[in-house]
């Protein structure tokens, strides 16, 4: 049983010896004061605790007209965080065509929903005065590219983004939406911790390649949503081996099956595996997503890749997405993605 400890100090500093006794030093006057607690008595400090943890903290506020909301995240820029996201939201759309599914780039600094979405322009505001999503390719999509210049940088201090990201969360007329994926930037920092806390998110999903050094980073994203209750449905393994156009030779060039022992260390699910692939990059760059341009393509077709993933319950229990045939990208990628 833990001990509370009260040490109340006149003066000047204290030597504390074995026992719990303090020795007064210069002349001060130490008073120590110790409590065994009970059972009951450390179950109430602990609420108590938990309390003052959640003072100042947002009450998480659904976004209007938004049942599930997917977040793809990594520690680690440039792996594919974005690609995933696009396509993920595209093979969505693609499984079922009676499912509403939008984007969200919550990522200020460094927006890629706009290039590759092929989407420019500044949204309409609606007669409440909300943002309307700009739609390609059946996909509702938002992002700070559309606000700002394509070329001009966003230099703003943490306050700014802040308003920013309340401003993408809560002032956009989504309509009626069955999934909404985020984009969301690199770290585990401000944006993170203010989309998380903001609003319910039914699962995440962490992109890695599989170096070592994406690895470390992509273990913090991972414990981030932990830390913050957000389900981890799993890691999306980008980049996982190259193969020669000419000679068919594999080369695994940022190593092999890293995000596989980091899932296994972590107790997590792999979702799948994307191949180093010109096409997927050609497509992205051209704002022609592979999914959705390309949907029989043999680059869909992913290798060692879970075909199920285990169920994953969010208080309740979504309706299953199959993504099978043309949306291999994302179902070869997430299996039977049940939320």
């Amino acid at each position: 049983m833990g001990c509370w400890q009260r040490l109340l100090t006149f003066g000047a500093v204290s030597l504390r010896v074995g026992g719990g006794a303090s020795v007064p030093l210069g002349g001060s006057r130490v008073l120590v004061c110790r409590r065994q607690l009970s059972g009951a008595d450390s179950e109430t400090l602990k609420q108590r605790r938990a309390q003052i943890m959640s003072r100042g903290l947002p009450k998480q506020k659904p976004i209007e007209g938004v049942k599930q909301v997917i977040v793809v995240a990594s520690g680690k820029g440039g792996v594919g965080k974005s690609t995933t996201a696009v396509n993920l939201a595209l093979a969505l759309a693609a499984n079922d065509s009676s499912k509403a599914v939008g984007l969200l780039d919550v990522d200020v600094y460094g927006p890629s929903i706009p290039k590759m979405m092929n989407l420019k322009g500044n949204p309409e505001l609606s007669q409440s005065n909300l943002m309307r999503p700009l739609l390609n390719y059946g996909i509702a999509c938002m992002s700070m590219g559309f606000l700002v210049e394509e070329t001009a940088p966003v230099v703003w201090r943490g306050l700014m983004v802040m308003s920013a990201i309340e401003k993408l969360l809560r002032q956009v007329d989504w309509g009626q939406l069955d999934y909404l994926v985020v984009d969301m930037p690199p770290g585990t920092g401000d944006v993170q911790l203010s989309v998380s806390q903001n609003i319910p998110i039914s699962g995440a999903v962490i992109v890695s390649t599989p170096q070592d050094i994406a690895l470390m980073d992509a273990r913090k994203g991972a414990e981030m949503f932990r830390k913050v209750h957000v389900p981890v449905l799993g890691l999306v393994q980008n980049m996982s081996v190259f193969q020669c156009p000419k000679c068919k030779h594999r080369t695994h060039i940022f190593g092999a099956d890293g995000a596989r022992r980091l899932a296994r260390t972590l107790d997590l699910d792999v979702l799948g595996d994307i191949p180093l692939h010109l096409n997927i990059r050609e497509t992205s760059d051209t704002g022609q997503p592979i999914v959705f341009s390309q949907p029989e393509s043999d680059e869909l077709h992913l290798q060692n890749v879970e075909h199920t993933m285990a169920l994953i319950r969010v208080g309740f229990m979504l309706p299953t997405v199959c993504l099978q045939g043309p949306t291999a990208f994302c179902c070869h990628s997430l299996g039977t993605f049940r939320l």
